[in-house]
């Protein structure tokens, strides 16, 4: 533990992930380190920020009396409401924004099972939205839903991700006002796109000029294209697939029925796939297809973001300067988070990353921030740590094929969440797949 006034400065065990030196490095690099010696030094605010991301349903005076309580013995700061504001406002973004820079990527277990696809990195992009509090001061940088009497609910962020699929990590992620569209922010990420990967998108980013852009990178694309869509047949290939155009760009398009069964009944759809895996034979069309699925890691990321750790609570930031600074901390205490599980499902030899769980790893970590626990590495550096055994005792099971109905879950109106006839049921499911060759093939 750092001495005299750093000590509240720790995230308990994940401060081995993020130790002093690398938040000094932080502080130093974007010139934010203290003139002089204050009761709330730099390095300590920025972990203040980073176990604020743990504990979102207490203030920052609450997060302090966690990160001191189990201090006792030492000496510690007692700051106000206004001290621990004042602070974060001298800290300011920059060195949170480092911190993600430096720690955003694929996890090292990148190549461990559920991660790759015949070597190829298996990634996913897509938005979502974070709410703020509606107040003037973020109305002038952020604004609400539209709707009648000048728009609905709270104002909102725009948050666009690139997610490793495998571990969930984020390779990089960009976010702003949502006047602007996630296809506009995706030019943010194309830095963190390179050879070796394969890129799943939903219809929203099948336009032609940004899946050219996207392939520019060296990076492969698989992206569903709406159904109707035009796509000139110049070749077919025996599995069914079909050799086209999206502009300037050659990619091969798969045409498929996909039918899922369960004992409540059959549902079938009709989906469009193009892929710059021009290979049929190395890339079969079937894998294609049942490669798209894994899209949905992305889904159960923001998932832990907006729910596990958030709450579906709104930031607590007050300014937008604020609410930048929160994300990005939010973004660090993720990656943290998503690293010590990685580390932990790798010393186990076929375990796959998914199956760690996210709500395990956050809980544990909160305790050991509470009990100042583990904060530096003993003689002995111990590879999977307080967080990860409790991830590995407790590891979901191997993924099982289950769908459950599209319903609202959290309604604006507790009456339209009721309602006898509303079914919640998850059931097993099988899958079938059906792939349409194109007419006088």
């Amino acid at each position: 533990m750092a001495a005299g006034r750093f000590a509240p400065g720790h995230l308990g065990e994940l401060t081995q992930h993020l130790p002093f030196e690398m938040v000094d490095e932080a502080l130093a690099a974007t010139k934010t380190t203290q003139a002089r010696l204050r009761d709330l030094p730099s390095r300590v605010v920025v972990y203040l920020l980073l176990a604020a991301c743990l504990f979102p349903e207490v203030g920052y005076l609450g997060v302090w009396r966690k990160l001191t309580g189990a201090l006792g013995a030492l000496a510690t700061a007692t700051p106000t409401k206004s001290g621990l504001c004042q602070a974060r406002r001298r800290v300011g973004v920059a060195p949170l924004r480092w911190l993600f820079d430096l720690l955003r990527g694929p996890a090292a277990t990148s190549r461990g099972p559920g991660t790759r696809w015949r070597s190829l990195l298996v990634c996913a992009i897509d938005g979502t939205t974070l709410t703020v509090p509606d107040s003037p001061a973020m109305l002038t940088a952020f604004r609400k839903q539209a709707g009648n009497h000048g728009g609905t609910g709270y104002p909102q962020i725009r948050l666009l991700a690139l997610v490793a699929c495998g571990t969930r990590t984020v390779i990089d992620a960009v976010f702003g006002p949502t006047s602007t569209g996630e296809t506009s922010y995706t030019a943010g990420l194309l830095r963190s796109l390179r050879s070796g990967m394969i890129l799943l998108a939903d219809r929203n980013f099948a336009a032609k000029d940004l899946l050219a852009d996207i392939a520019g990178t060296g990076a492969h694309v698989l992206v569903r294209l709406k159904n109707g869509r035009k796509t000139p047949i110049l070749a077919r290939y025996p599995d069914g697939s079909y050799l086209s155009m999206l502009g300037g760009l050659r990619v091969r398009v798969i045409d498929c029925e996909i039918t899922i069964a369960t004992s409540a009944g059959r549902r079938s759809g009709v989906y469009r796939l193009a892929s710059t895996l021009l290979d049929g034979h190395r890339y079969p069309a079937g894998e294609l297809i049942r490669l798209y699925h894994h899209r949905w890691e992305i889904e159960t990321a923001y998932l832990e973001l907006k729910s596990s750790i958030l709450g579906g609570r709104v930031l607590r930031a007050r300014t937008p300067t604020g609410v930048v600074q929160e994300i990005y901390a939010l973004l660090v205490l993720y990656q943290l988070l998503r690293t010590a599980m990685a580390d932990a499902t790798t010393t186990q030899a076929g375990t796959d990353p998914d199956r760690a769980s996210f709500s395990v790893a956050w809980q544990a970590a909160r305790d050991q921030v509470i009990q100042a626990a583990n904060v530096i590495t003993g003689t002995v550096v111990d590879l999977v740590g307080r967080i990860g055994r409790h991830v590995l005792a407790a590891l979901l099971p191997a993924r099982r094929l289950r769908v459950s109905p599209r319903i609202v879950k959290r309604a604006i109106s507790k009456y339209q969440a009721r309602g006898p006839h509303i079914d919640r049921t998850s059931y097993k499911a099988t899958l079938s797949i059906d792939i349409h060759a194109p007419p006088g093939s």
